[in-house]
């Protein structure tokens, strides 16, 4: 089947695959390495999915089901994560950098069990979303 990830402002094609199924063409995306900036990725599956790294900077991925994913490194920054499942995903390895979520919007997301100790979280939106279990940075005074 043919799949297109697109601009979720203007709709034109960002990258284009023949895959049994949109997961896939994510994840052929990303092993091309293009850049995910602005795609509307919203109501999408992509569980357990390795997206570390993934430059995915305004995108939407409202309603997205991102549970028991590898975001770690990700640029999640300005992006719509409103609803999306998170629950248990990691947002943080030990030895690189955490995502970037500033200014992310995460309201009504299910965060539960995910782990966001070394994720940006500048001017991130948490508005009624599920944080139990979560590890959080540990922010030091200055």
């Amino acid at each position: 089947m043919h799949y297109e990830i697109r601009d979720r402002y203007d709709g034109y094609s960002i990258f284009s695959v023949e895959a049994e199924t949109f997961k896939l063409a994510v994840e052929s995306a990303l092993k091309k390495q293009i850049s995910l900036e602005r795609a509307d990725l919203s109501r999408v599956d992509l569980s357990g999915m390795n997206l570390s790294h993934a430059h995915l900077f305004k995108a939407d991925l409202s309603d997205a089901n991102l549970s028991k994913a590898n975001l770690y490194g990700a640029d999640l920054s300005r992006t719509n994560l409103s609803n999306a499942n998170l629950s248990g995903s990691n947002l943080y390895a030990s030895s690189m950098l955490g995502a970037n979520l500033s200014n992310a919007d995460l309201s009504h997301a299910d965060l539960s069990g995910s782990d966001l100790a070394g994720a940006d979280l500048t001017g991130t939106l948490f508005d009624h979303s599920d944080l139990t279990g979560v590890r959080m940075p540990v922010f030091k005074a200055a």
